[in-house]
């Protein structure tokens, strides 16, 4: 059975930390659900680093249909959440049809969206109709062009703003919000005046839960750690490694061995040759 939402707000309520991952493929969601992750985001972060775009902008909802159906296959007990793409949210009609697509299509048990006061009602309305939505401030990835990759809410007045929107998005019934790229301290009063669980990425340790992108803390790319992330393994020096020894034992004919294959009597192939010949010839 599927963790619910209401099993992830219990936790805040137990004080218990709620870790959460991306997965965009079914072999990461079986080990992510193998290390019994209790949520797991298939996020536009696919663009970069999976699409190989240099933002989360070009994502389409296709796309994120397409991961999350194979992340869903994955698990079984993990509450997997589907992001909506940019400007795939723009109305309430827009929003109530992607999100419809990404629950009935994908499989998955709710959906994120980004922005605080000004997509309050969008989120009243997929409540209102049974989805389930998590909601994301702060730094959102899908306004970079205008915000700029920074630290959001260092002024007194960005960081009354965020309050007010993390209060809105609540109050619009939203199980559960992101805060990205923000002060500990502004973190730790949004937390507070939370009933929902607040789930941080660079928004320090003071919120009820944190999220990272796979790739990240499995070390998979070398060359770039965000300040936020811990590199908890470097897989893509075992990777690389493991390819170019793979590459060189084919060229020097050491693999594969008579163990890699199988066998066929002597006799057998014989007999299948001179049958062949004999056709040939007639």
């Amino acid at each position: 059975m599927r963790v619910s939402i209401q099993d992830i707000q219990a936790m805040k309520g137990r004080g218990e930390r709620i870790p959460m991952v991306t997965a965009y493929d079914y072999t990461t969601a079986q080990m992510v659900e193998a290390a019994e992750i209790p949520l797991v985001l298939v996020g536009d972060s696919l663009g970069m680093v999976v699409l190989g775009y240099s933002s989360t902008v070009p994502v389409t909802i296709d796309d994120i249909i397409h991961h999350t159906r194979a992340v869903v296959r994955g698990t079984a007990q993990a509450l997997v959440v589907g992001d909506l793409p940019f400007l795939t949210y723009t109305s309430a009609e827009q929003a109530l049809h992607n999100a419809g697509r990404l629950l009935q299509e994908a499989g998955c048990q709710a959906v994120k969206l980004e922005g605080g006061a000004a997509v309050a009602p969008i989120v009243e309305r997929l409540t209102a109709a049974g989805v389930p939505v998590m909601g994301h401030l702060g730094f959102t990835p899908q306004s970079e062009n205008t915000l700029g990759r920074r630290v959001q809410g260092k002024t007194a007045a960005a960081a009354r703003q965020l309050v007010q929107d993390a209060l809105a998005l609540e109050q619009a019934g939203a199980f559960a919000v992101v805060l990205e790229l923000i002060p500990a301290l502004l973190a730790e009063a949004v937390t507070a005046r939370l009933r929902i669980p607040t789930i941080g990425i660079g928004a320090g340790a003071g919120c009820d839960g944190q999220v990272q992108v796979i790739h990240d803390l499995l070390g998979l790319y070398t060359d770039y750690v965000p300040r936020h992330a811990k590199r908890y393994r470097s897989l893509a020096d075992e990777i690389r490694n493991a390819v170019a020894e793979y590459a060189a034992e084919v060229r020097g004919g050491s693999f594969p061995t008579a163990q890699h294959g199988s066998k066929i009597d002597q006799a057998t192939l014989h007999e299948a040759l001179a049958q062949l010949e004999s056709k040939e010839q007639d």
